[in-house]
């Protein structure tokens, strides 16, 4: 098996599981779960998000967690650990922030 196709493989799968994830765990993200993020030290980071795996913030027209339409959409976020944000790359070159970007 190629590099390549144990890459899209691993990606593959992984966007399954966040899927199913997705499916059990839709709504918005409870103040525990917030707070328990925080705590863990991470941070919002938008435009990181797969569609429908955002943890909230995908703007009009959509509820909270597991609501993005679209990949890397720019006004919805993931929590990722904190300092990693902005060095998470995303197709066309972008990265992710801190604050919500037009994508």
């Amino acid at each position: 098996m190629s590099a390549k196709s144990m890459v899209s493989s691993a990606l593959l799968a992984s966007a399954i599981a966040g899927v199913m994830a997705s499916v059990a765990h839709a709504g918005p993200l409870t103040k525990a779960e917030a707070d328990a993020a925080v705590s863990a030290k991470k941070v919002k980071c938008y435009g990181v998000a797969l569609k429908g795996q955002n943890d909230c913030a995908a703007g009009p027209g959509t509820t909270c967690q597991g609501t993005s339409t679209k990949d890397f959409q720019g006004n919805a976020w993931k929590f990722v650990q904190a300092g990693t944000c902005e060095n998470i790359q995303v197709p066309g070159g972008g990265h992710g922030s801190l604050t919500p970007v037009k994508a």
